[in-house]
């Protein structure tokens, strides 16, 4: 008997070794269905996208350790991702660095590619069967969804079915608002959309968009009076407003819509990516914190708006920990450009706060302070947490590099200045990812920049975009140490404030960047 049921105890966990072989066979061949590319679409990262608005380097504490803004929830996703030391917007004011940045083209090759619009500004400036980052990431069967600020150009209507293209405050009062709005993010790949034609404080239209009409437009002009008054208040327009568009809330709206396009994605479509591109107001001016922010740093209102923003950040990430997407999103944060003129100017004087800090030039300037950027990504299955990289990246560079992780082919005709940044990500890059960056200041093509390695020559003279001559600029002119040069180039391993101007001493140099630029332009890309 004993015998008996030694042989049957034998036997059963013969068996159930075996069980347990065949199910480990199972699991591991589950996970690797899974986990195999476009098997699914649960094996695609989310993207998030949050594009702060003139934010400059020096804004960030994790950036610039004299900043007198904590910013602690950028710096906590800085403290699980990479941070990038040399990154740059493609150019140093608003609209053009949105379209480089959705279509991964430099504006300048395009129409009016230097154009700032206004109000009912446009057309946009994407062409119509342009490929765009979300139109890419539509194909590869992400949901896409953009929350905040546009500003690439749009078509309005008035009642005659007429196109306006007028960014002047009467061309508000032609809007046919119950006709559609024509080249808004619905036409290029968008599924959803709620924001503003342009600066959401600033323009001749106080109105929000939600899809491609304004459900509530404007009834009048706006009382500024009720606003506040404070040397980062100056730069709001006396037009038309809504009567549900809160001006000193408008970022705590724009979180609103993002969470719930969050909520609404993890409720309905848990096993698909996908990409939301959160464009705050923050931190353009008009600096008008909301109520609950008014006081909180001790670097006035504008300290106020940047802790704002970081505010939005820590919620966007909460909202993605909440509904456990946090593990499995890509999440990037960067700025269009560098800090405004009155920002800039005020927050030095009066709260020792450099908002370009370390680097010459503000908005609008070709210098660095104009396009040098906080770039940080947090990507916790591929990027090393705490990591930083000195690799050279533009905005344009988000469209080959999202490719790259999702397996979409870029076509030959589309992000023409986009380079893939996944190897950095990774940490497997060995040497530089770009052959050379270009950058364009506020004239557009005739105020443009090329960097090559160390080198970086500005086809132009002076800032390209502010006047130091005169005004409250006038403190921060630097000696031009080669005033008879048409153009400047400096080496900023050695010169990073660029306030050596070596053109003359360096025609050989000169003459090489010259040659690239002008090659990069006839031939209309930069990516091989």
């Amino acid at each position: 008997m004993r015998l008996f049921l030694l042989l049957l105890s034998a036997f059963a966990i013969a068996s159930l070794r075996s069980l347990l072989r065949s199910s480990t066979r199972f699991a591991v061949l589950a996970v690797s269905l899974c986990s195999a590319p476009h098997s699914s679409f649960s094996a695609q990262p989310n993207i998030l996208l949050i594009l702060a608005d003139d934010l400059g380097y020096g804004d960030v504490r994790c950036y610039n350790a004299d900043s007198k803004v904590p910013t602690p929830n950028i710096d906590r996703l800085a403290s699980e991702g990479m941070r990038f030391t040399d990154a740059h917007s493609p150019a140093t004011v608003c609209t053009p660095s949105r379209y480089s940045l959705m279509t991964g083209q430099m504006a300048f090759r395009v129409p009016n590619g230097g154009t700032v619009f206004q109000g009912t500004g446009g057309p946009s400036l994407i062409a119509p069967g342009k490929l765009t980052l979300p139109g890419l990431l539509k194909k590869q069967g992400y949901a896409t969804a953009a929350v905040g600020k546009w500003h690439i150009g749009l078509t309005f209507r008035d009642q005659a079915g007429v196109a306006i293209h007028s960014g002047e405050r009467a061309a508000v009062q032609r809007i046919d608002y119950s006709r559609r709005i024509e080249g808004g993010p619905l036409d290029q790949g968008f599924d959803q959309f709620f924001g503003t034609a342009c600066c959401p404080t600033t323009e001749w239209l106080y109105a929000f968009i939600d899809g491609d009409h304004i459900p509530v437009p404007p009834t009048g002009p706006i009382d500024k009076s009720k606003l506040p008054k404070h040397p980062y208040a100056n730069d709001c327009r006396a037009g038309f407003i809504a009567p549900d568009f809160p001006m000193e809330e408008v970022d705590l709206v724009f979180l609103k819509k993002s969470r719930e396009f969050i909520q609404q994605h993890a409720r309905e479509s848990p096993g698909k990516p996908f990409f939301l591109y959160h464009a705050t107001q923050a931190v353009h001016l008009p600096s008008f914190a909301a109520p609950e922010f008014q006081g909180k740093t001790k670097a006035g209102p504008h300290g106020d708006f940047i802790a704002e923003f970081d505010h939005v950040v820590g919620e966007l990430m909460k909202e993605l920990e909440k509904h456990g997407l946090a593990e499995n999103t890509l999440v990037i944060l960067s700025s269009d450009n560098g800090p405004e003129v009155a920002s800039a100017v005020h927050m030095r004087a009066d709260h020792a706060h450099d908002g370009a800090k370390p680097w010459r030039g503000i908005k609008r300037d070709a210098w660095e302070g104009g396009h040098r950027v906080p770039f940080i990504v947090r990507w916790p299955t591929k990027v090393k947490a705490g990591s930083t990289s000195d690799q050279t990246l533009c905005l344009t560079d988000i469209m080959a590099t999202v490719a790259a992780i999702t397996g979409a082919e870029l076509p030959h005709d589309g992000a023409e200045d986009s380079f893939n940044m996944l190897p950095a990500l990774e940490g497997t890059a060995t040497a530089p990812i770009r052959p050379y960056l270009l950058t364009q200041a506020f004239g557009g093509q005739r105020t443009l920049s090329i960097r090559r390695g160390d080198w970086k020559y500005i086809a132009h003279r002076g800032s390209g975009g502010n006047n130091y001559d005169k005004g409250e600029l006038k403190p921060y002119a630097l000696p031009d140490t080669d005033p008879e040069a048409p153009g400047q180039l400096y080496n900023l391993a050695n010169d990073p404030g660029e306030t050596a101007n070596l053109y003359s001493k360096k025609p050989e140099i000169v003459k090489e960047l010259q040659t690239l630029l002008e090659e990069s332009k006839k031939s209309g890309r930069s990516r091989p």
